[in-house]
C-alpha cells in the first residue's frame, strides 16, 4: 500500500493528544503506532498507517515514520509531519497546534485509544521488551530485515486461507490507490 503521510501523522496525533504536554519518546510513539497498525491488521485486514515494517535491533519499527522523525526534510519540500509534529528534544517528539483527524476513521480513533489504554503508561523499553516477543520480530543482529503482513498475520494465528484473502484484499486496495 501507498504510504498515507497525512494519516500516518493524525494517527501519531491521536497518540500524543492522549500523552502529557502532547509530548513523547519517539521510540515509544514507534511502537505504539506499530501495535496499533499490527491489532488493525489482524482485526480488519488493513493496517492504519500504511507504513512498512521493520525489524531493528529495539524490535519492530514503522520504517517510514522513523525517518520522517530522524531525518531532516529536504530544503523546499513540504512534510504534512513535520506541520504538525516536531523534534522538541534529541529523543521527543512533541504535537504542534490541532492536527486534524479527518483521515482516520471512528474505528481507528478508538482503536489508537484503546492501544494507548492499554500501553500508553509503559516506557519506550517496557514497549521494546514484549515487542521482542512478538512472532513476526527477527533479530536483525544489527542490521534491519523487513517484516510483511504475512508476517504479522501468520504471528497472529490467521490461517493460510485468511492471509491469501487479506494479502489479495490489500493488493486491490494498492491497485486501486495507484488509479487516483
Amino acid at each position: 500500500m501507498r504510504f498515507n503521510e497525512a494519516k500516518a501523522t493524525q494517527a501519531a496525533a491521536v497518540l500524543l493528544r492522549l500523552s502529557d504536554d502532547s509530548k513523547m519518546n519517539y521510540m515509544k510513539l514507534i511502537k505504539l503506532l506499530y501495535l496499533a497498525d499490527r491489532e488493525a491488521l489482524l482485526k480488519w485486514g488493513r493496517p492504519i498507517t500504511t507504513d512498512r515494517y521493520v525489524s531493528m535491533d529495539h524490535g519492530p519499527v514503522v520504517s517510514r515514520i522513523f525517518g520522517l522523525i530522524k531525518e531532516e526534510p529536504e530544503p523546499g519540500i513540504s512534510s504534512y509531519w513535520r506541520d504538525h509534529i516536531n523534534l522538541c528534544t534529541p529523543y521527543q517528539v512533541q504535537l504542534c497546534g490541532d492536527t486534524p483527524v479527518d483521515e482516520l476513521s471512528e474505528a481507528e480513533e478508538d482503536l489508537l485509544r484503546h492501544i494507548y489504554s492499554m500501553h500508553g503508561g509503559k516506557s519506550q523499553w517496557q514497549l521494546r521488551d514484549e515487542t521482542h516477543d512478538l512472532g513476526e520480530w527477527v533479530d536483525p543482529e544489527g542490521s534491519w530485515l523487513p517484516i510483511e503482513y504475512r508476517d504479522i498475520l501468520k504471528a497472529g494465528n490467521k490461517t493460510e486461507a485468511e492471509i491469501a484473502e487479506i494479502e489479495s484484499e490489500l493488493q486491490a486496495l494498492a491497485l486501486v490507490e495507484g488509479m487516483r
